[in-house]
């Protein structure tokens, strides 16, 4: 994995603005640790870092190749799962390789097939393409946004990069966040709308979106959508193909010149890919290292709740000894994690989802240590049903996003000139009712149907987006490749289409996937009561986050203040969160949580000296 960036004008010569190309990628150095390299022409720079993962020798980039009197240029930034395929074709079409990287698979895809190149790929991926004699750029963005990219458009300049920081490396970029910002922090956070950069003229290409950019100016397309069409399959066919359709996906990611592991929690995801992996390890007498996150004391503490039944520790034990692997325990204590709130601030650029997304970034420096590519569980839940609000009748049926029904509560605590310049349930209800406008229906569905039909496809754009942008951030700060085989398009496209009463086998959530792999888990893996990435249920962790809040609230210099109802958000303080009534986000977000949250708000503010315009 790796940084890119890339500015384009076609009206001034850049060959002088190397440096701040340079500046620009020294901020993606924790993305690509181990190179570095610049290309420039008269209209454009490219910029990137590398993590080495595959043909160390070979991959370097930028990366250009001539063909007759054109050069293309590549900087590029993700793994392809289909290299050998598209090699084998694009060789018998004549061309000829001098690397075994994927990179120069991607770039000579798309000098044969040009923008339509993204059609056949499989995998995660952001990069963007010059053609030099064209004086054109072509950008794209993998299907489920799995790999960031963001641009703006300041006069004649185009910009893209891996990172919003980068972006803002460069002098024409302005640190500014007007009222849209704000509403999208403040009412949808740590969710974002797809294609919102947060920041005033900055923007995200959207998942499965390319952008040509030339003298015509910009130009966007949705290259990828899913497809709604009646589900023919038995359900013994429909278990046989989720189960070779996910064997295949995991195979497919396990290749790296590094090492490799994968992140075990003892849930149903995590034990499925690392149950594929270790079996594929075996074929080849390595023995698979594994990965947990856990919390001092969590032990003492912890509750069962209807969303984190049981704590996963006793789960991964079982699992590392059932599969033989070499099992590494990590354990942070409450300082740690609240002193990483502002790494993960400064990691994602923007407020995130607290102490989840600090740990994160903490277990992700330590299994670094290790290994360079990991396997995680990612996806699974939001493609065959895992979360309460597929099959509770409330949360179903709330004419809202289903993990966000808050929004009253969270406009509660904005001062009123805030307030007032959102319009904050009119902005998420807008939001929410875009979304379900792109719905793709299948006639003659029933309502039951159709509704599940609509909360996967806001779990798709919207949480699942949230989940792999904090994966990929926080591991990605560490220099750690993350790989979400579940992810594969392939199987999101079958599962897109396949009624709830298969998802729903046995009257369980995900019943078909623990179908699927009966037989490859124990049963009482299998059968487990789904249970989310782990927090801290220390006591200590809330009278941290608190204590660091209140003193924001006192300090009169606080950024923060600006925007908030000091009184309420007093009182949701004085109350350890009670006041607050509902979680913040999803439903481990709750009044620890919150608090992080506010003051990753207040660090966000301050690290990045933002503008309210």
């Amino acid at each position: 994995m790796c940084g890119i960036a890339g500015w384009i004008n076609l009206k001034e010569d850049l060959h002088k603005k190397k440096d701040i190309m340079s500046a620009m990628i020294d901020t993606l150095a924790n993305r690509g640790p181990d190179a570095s390299g610049i290309w420039c022409s008269n209209h454009v720079i490219f910029g990137h870092r590398r993590l080495i993962v595959v043909d160390p020798a070979g991959g370097g980039q930028p990366m250009i190749r001539k063909y007759g009197d054109k050069e293309y240029v590549i900087t590029y930034n993700g793994e392809l799962y289909n290299t050998p395929d598209l090699r084998k074709e694009l060789e018998a079409k004549g061309h000829v390789f001098k690397t075994n990287s994927d990179t120069e698979v991607l770039l000579i895809s798309f000098i044969e097939w040009g923008p339509k190149c993204v059609e056949y790929l499989n995998g995660i991926y952001a990069f963007g393409v010059w053609s030099e004699k064209d004086r054109s750029l072509f950008i794209a963005r993998d299907r489920f946004g799995v790999k960031p990219l963001f641009y703006t458009l300041i006069g004649d300049s185009f910009l893209f990069a891996s990172e919003i920081k980068a972006l803002l490396a460069n002098p024409l970029v302005k640190s500014e966040v007007g009222p849209k910002g704000l509403a999208e922090i403040f009412t949808l956070g740590p969710a974002r709308t797809p294609g919102h950069g947060i920041f005033r003229n900055i923007y995200e290409v959207k998942p499965a979106h390319s952008i040509i950019y030339d003298q015509n100016g910009l130009r966007e397309k949705r290259y990828w959508k899913l497809e709604s069409k009646p589900h023919t399959d038995s359900i013994e066919e429909t278990i046989e193909k989720v189960r070779d359709m996910v064997i295949d996906a995991v195979n497919r990611q396990l290749v790296a010149d590094v090492p490799l592991c994968t992140f075990l929690s003892g849930g149903l995801d995590s034990s499925i890919i690392s149950a594929l992996t270790a079996k594929a390890f075996k074929a080849k007498n390595k023995q698979l290292h594994t990965f947990s996150i856990d919390y001092v004391d969590n032990e003492l503490y912890f509750k069962p709740s209807l969303f984190q039944p049981n704590p996963d520790a006793p789960w991964v034990k079982r699992l590392s000894e059932e599969l033989e692997t070499c099992h590494h325990y990590v354990r942070f204590d409450t300082p740690q994690i609240v002193n990483a709130l502002t790494d993960a601030v400064k990691a994602k650029d923007l407020p995130g989802m607290a102490d989840i997304e600090s740990s994160l970034w903490l277990f992700c420096k330590e299994v670094k240590k290790e290994a360079v590519v990991s396997l995680s569980g990612e996806c699974a839940d939001e493609i065959f049903g895992g979360y309460p609000w597929f099959y509770n009748a409330e949360m179903l049926n709330a004419n809202t996003f289903p993990w966000a029904r808050s929004v009253k509560e969270r406009i509660s605590i904005l001062a009123p000139d805030i307030l007032q310049d959102i319009n904050g349930e009119d902005y998420v209800n807008q939001r929410y009712l875009n979304t379900l406008a792109e719905v793709p229906q299948l006639d003659g569905e029933n309502e039951a149907e159709k509704r599940r039909r609509e909360i996967m496809y806001l779990n798709i754009e919207w949480f699942m987006a949230t989940l792999l942008d904090r994966k990929d951030r926080m591991s990605m700060a560490a220099g750690l490749e993350v790989r979400v085989p579940f992810c594969d398009h392939r199987i999101v496209e079958y599962l897109w289409n396949i009624p709830w009463e298969i998802k729903f086998l046995d009257q369980r959530e995900k019943g078909l996937l623990r179908r699927a792999f009966k037989g490859i888990l124990p049963d009482d893996v299998l059968y487990r009561k789904k249970s989310p990435y782990p927090k801290t249920h220390n006591p200590a962790y809330l009278r941290a986050v608190k204590e660091w809040l209140q003193n924001i609230l006192n300090d009169s210099s606080s950024p923060l203040l600006k925007i908030i109802n000091r009184e309420r958000v007093q009182e949701i303080l004085d109350s350890d969160g009670a006041a607050f009534g509902v979680p913040w986000f999803g439903q481990l977000m709750t009044g620890p949580q919150l608090f992080a949250y506010l003051i990753q708000v207040d660090i966000w503010l301050r690290e990045y000296k933002v503008a309210l315009v």
